[in-house]
């Protein structure tokens, strides 16, 4: 079996080859189906099961990104689930929060404990906020895969509305947008885009089906991981020191990712809502008090 390992120099471990790739394709095969690549959870399991704990930990996440999501937004948009101006007011928002996130991440996150601890309070929120939608029923009409599209888009200053599954549905742009630029900042600092942190405000807060957020949000987390992978590969600080990625790593996560999303985009539609939010909340609370519990260890 010694012959299936690979040593990735950046990362500085070696491990299977075969290993990232199933582990992310796993993962995102359920997240997707909720808007959220698994970049989330592909930190932790870099960081505590392979052992790649530096600053670069962060922009291999947004690799992972740039190679995932395409399945899951070609599928979406090729279903009709795209809700583009949601996807606008969330790109605007956290494209220039992920700079910031950057400069923190290296200034004052350098030290993995600290920022693992940093990383299971923003996975408690995530996993809180889910658990709080899970209760809330919502009618989701079956009759044919048209109920599933967004339809007669209405546009204004102050609200923004659309049809979708026989209801209407509605949201403030600027609430949205300014909601992304605080989340721009943590997944900055995360390396996941922001997508996994803005999506549950959305279900259960802005009250929006899950069906539609799932699509906006992968593109929005697509979008803010190009500029994030940029910054931490081209932005020198702290003595002049980047965090490239790890890009063998990357793009074999990004491969798993990619199968994972195409294939969670396109069974969601058959799978509850209820269950989508149960699966992702259990599995990001356990990681949240993971990371939290060893900081005081």
């Amino acid at each position: 079996m010694e012959i299936l390992k690979v040593y990735f120099p950046v990362a500085g471990i070696e491990t299977y080859w075969f290993l990232p790739p199933i582990v992310a394709f796993c993962i995102s095969f359920f997240t997707s189906m909720a808007g959220v690549s698994g970049a989330f959870l592909i930190l932790p399991f870099q960081m505590s099961v392979l052992g790649f704990t530096s600053p670069s930990v962060s922009s291999t996440n947004f690799l992972y990104n740039l190679v995932g999501i395409p399945g899951g937004v070609y599928r979406y948009i090729k279903e009709g689930r795209m809700a583009w101006p949601l996807t606008a007011c969330i790109v605007l928002g956290t494209l220039p929060g992920v700079l910031a996130g950057y400069v923190i991440r290296i200034k004052y996150l350098p030290n993995p404990r600290n920022f693992k601890f940093f990383v299971g309070c923003v996975l408690l929120y995530i996993g809180y906020r889910l658990s709080l939608s899970i209760r809330k029923k919502r009618h989701t009409s079956k009759a044919s895969p048209d109920a599933f599209r967004i339809s007669n888009v209405r546009y204004s200053l102050t609200r923004i509305g659309f049809d979708f599954s026989g209801s209407q549905v509605s949201f403030s742009p600027p609430v949205v947008f300014f909601l992304s630029l605080i989340v721009g900042v943590i997944g900055g600092i995360y390396g996941i885009g922001g997508g996994a942190l803005i999506a549950p405000f959305l279900i259960s807060v802005l009250n929006i089906p899950v069906y539609v957020v799932s699509g906006a949000v992968l593109m929005g987390t697509f979008m803010t991981s190009i500029s994030g992978l940029a910054f931490y590969s081209l932005l020198p600080l702290k003595g002049g020191v980047t965090a490239p990625p790890d890009w063998l790593l990357g793009i074999l996560f990004g491969i798993g990712g990619l199968c994972g999303m195409y294939l969670g985009a396109r069974a969601q539609k058959h799978m509850p809502e209820r269950a989508i939010k149960l699966i992702l909340s259990l599995v990001i609370l356990i990681v949240a008090l993971k990371y939290i519990l060893q900081f005081f260890r």
